[in-house]
């Protein structure tokens, strides 16, 4: 049960366009974005940035295979099954999302950006310079390595979310590891 208002027509006015954009790309309107609605600054600042790194040069495939390794490293059963469910509506197969929920790929460049945004949030950002080469070698360059940390900083929120209001899963159940 979630631990704030997830009732549409309970929710702020200001709030009510972006919700409708939000129904339109999904064709429903997840939870998350209901409670984020409680706040129309804070469902604005989430979808936007969804938006922007949406555009960014990782693609939508990485991107969600780096949400479900922070998901599950952070415990979010609800962006776990969000993210594995966009990754595989972006080209990902389900073995390649599994493998992503551990922070492994059988691709090296998709491994090297796993380990990057595990030892992120791991170790709370302090990464060596070591790190950062190691995504160079692996073939990111700044912009790249600047979205990883973007994707990362995102999902944190989304999880953080999802855990502490405790939104109820609308999207098929994905078990942590």
């Amino acid at each position: 049960m979630s631990r704030v208002n997830i009732q549409t027509d309970n929710l702020p006015a200001a709030s009510q366009p972006a919700l409708a954009q939000i129904h339109q790309a999904f064709g429903v309107t997840p939870n998350m974005f209901k409670a984020v609605a409680n706040s129309p600054a804070a469902l604005q600042s989430m979808w936007g940035a969804f938006g922007a790194l949406g555009k960014g040069t990782l693609g939508a495939k990485l991107g969600e295979q780096i949400a479900v390794a922070i998901a599950n490293r952070n415990r979010c059963v609800y962006c776990l099954s969000a993210h594995t469910v966009l990754g595989q509506g972006a080209g990902a197969s389900a073995a390649e999302m599994a493998a992503a929920q551990v922070g492994e790929s059988r691709d090296a460049r998709t491994a090297a950006a796993l380990t990057f945004a595990l030892k992120v949030v791991e170790q709370r950002a302090q990464v060596s310079e070591a790190d950062v080469a190691q995504l160079r070698k692996a073939g990111f360059n700044d912009e790249q390595i600047v979205e990883i940390i973007a994707h990362v900083a995102l999902n944190l929120y989304t999880n953080y979310i999802n855990v502490a209001l405790d939104i109820p899963v609308d999207f098929p159940l994905i078990a942590l590891k």
